[in-house]
């Protein structure tokens, strides 16, 4: 690979791709962020997926294409960005580094919560980054404070979002609560909510490993990019992503045009 010209694209700005066309789904009912500054009141439930963690980590490729990606790793999969890193992560060229830094997936948490005084809508999943999740985990490992999921003793938050300094997204301060309440008061609401919950793996567009291959090549390369394809109707109407701006492409100076040429750049050395 030649990663000479890594650096003069460093300030270019990935445009995206068109999507596929497909049934549009309202994802306000499946997503949830602060989309202006203010005060909010979430509740964490009681995860579908597992009960003793609510906290689902999830892998993401950024900047590839207008929306995040999800990782084929997410299933046990190989993918093959994710190898690229790898791949470059065993070169002694730093720039091979960099470019490894860059194009490798970074995780994203999600959490099923309920926003009051919109429980019409029922569960949907909240997003947030590595320093939410610390703060949580703080939270919930003081004794004082317990399980703040418990249906019955957990407490609520406030959540306050403010613009970040980058200009990108919210900043999220969750306050707990001082007092204990119920998730509920309707147990028949409650036992909804604990089992219709949106499944962000069974949502998401789950690409296929050629088909990653070939949003890679059109980073890699997008002189030679067409106006078609890769997203789907999910990412272009998903939630964008606090405070993770899109990474920038970068094209190799000896462009790999041809398949086979692109295709040799996966090989084991």
């Amino acid at each position: 690979m030649d990663l000479n010209k890594i650096k003069e694209r460093l300030n270019q700005v990935s445009e995206g791709k068109k999507g596929y066309s497909s049934e549009k789904i309202d994802y306000t009912t499946l997503y949830w962020k602060p989309r202006k500054k203010g005060t909010y009141q979430i509740r964490f439930v009681p995860s579908k997926i597992n009960a003793d963690d609510p906290f689902q980590e999830v892998m993401m490729h950024y900047g590839f294409t207008k929306f995040p990606i999800l990782a084929l790793t997410n299933w046990g999969e190989k993918d093959p960005i994710t190898e690229m890193a790898k791949k470059l992560y065993k070169s002694e060229d730093t720039e091979d580094w960099e470019l490894a830094k860059k194009i490798r997936p970074k995780a994203r948490y999600f959490a099923p919560i309920i926003v009051r005084g919109e429980e019409d809508k029922g569960v949907r999943l909240y997003e947030f980054g590595a320093n939410v999740l610390k703060s949580l985990l703080s939270i919930a490992a003081k004794p004082d404070y317990g399980d703040f999921t418990d249906v019955v003793e957990g407490f609520d938050f406030d959540l306050e979002a403010t613009p970040s300094e980058n200009g990108i997204g919210f900043k999220h301060n969750l306050i707990p609560s001082r007092k204990n309440s119920q998730l509920s008061h309707d147990a028949t609401l409650v036992e909804k909510w604990l089992e219709e919950q949106p499944i962000l793996l069974d949502i998401r567009k789950k690409y296929t490993y050629d088909e990653l291959k070939e949003v890679f090549q059109a980073w890699v390369d997008p002189e030679n990019d067409s106006d078609d394809d890769d997203l789907s109707s999910d990412e272009k109407e998903g939630e964008d992503v606090d405070n993770v701006p899109f990474e920038k492409p970068y094209k190799l100076a000896k462009k790999p045009s041809k398949k086979d040429e692109f295709d040799a750049m996966f090989e084991e050395d």
